[in-house]
């Protein structure tokens, strides 16, 4: 990476359970995965270079270290003068973590667990539509302004949801970003992240 040119890096965050065997010191039972475990955390690169990693215990939440262990390489490509930006599931939905990139200006996607209210925004469109059923997926976006009350400013969040041949609740998705592209930008981009579970693997 140090001596190839990229004008945009985006970083990946996630985690995931390393199963043990046997007596390991760290390693401890993690009810999310039912498995004895190590619980790591991962930052990639969309070219699949691991960045950065830490070996945590079982039972730590997925967000757990996220400072520790994103700072140092962004600190490195923000020096570099590299349009950084970062995605990470509903696990890594902080303030804090929000926060963080908007003071380094790094964009950010980032998925958000479902509520009431960001129901409420999108009631319309999780009414079944007159056209379903459909041999193909009915899909609508929507973004709103939206502030939760642990978060210090409004943000933009954009939402899809699919409605499915055969599924009687809709697929809803939710994310939460400081990007201005458009809704359908956003949630293919969002969507990117999936390749990271991938390299974990």
């Amino acid at each position: 990476m140090a001596h190839t040119l990229h004008q945009r890096i985006i970083l990946d965050m996630d985690s995931s359970e390393s199963p043990v065997h046997g007596q390991q010191e760290g390693a401890t039972y993690n009810g999310h995965f039912e498995c004895v475990c190590f619980h790591p955390i991962f930052l990639f690169n969309q070219f699949g270079d691991c960045e950065a990693a830490k070996l945590r215990s079982g039972n730590v939440p997925s967000a757990d270290d996220w400072q520790e262990v994103l700072d140092p390489v962004a600190e490195r490509y923000l020096i570099a003068a590299v349009r950084l930006l970062f995605r990470a599931d509903a696990a890594f939905a902080k303030p804090e973590i929000y926060e963080y990139l908007e003071t380094r200006q790094i964009g950010y996607a980032i998925r958000l667990p479902a509520n009431q209210v960001l129901q409420r925004q999108i009631a319309p469109l999780l009414v079944r539509p007159p056209e379903w059923p459909s041999p193909k997926p009915i899909v609508s976006y929507h973004d709103f302004t939206y502030r939760a009350q642990s978060w210090n400013a409004s943000r933009r969040v954009v939402s899809k949801v699919e409605w499915h041949q055969g599924e009687l609740f809709p697929m809803i998705g939710i994310i939460v970003t400081n990007l201005s592209y458009p809704t359908i930008g956003i949630v293919r981009f969002y969507n990117g992240r999936g390749t990271a579970e991938q390299w974990i693997k």
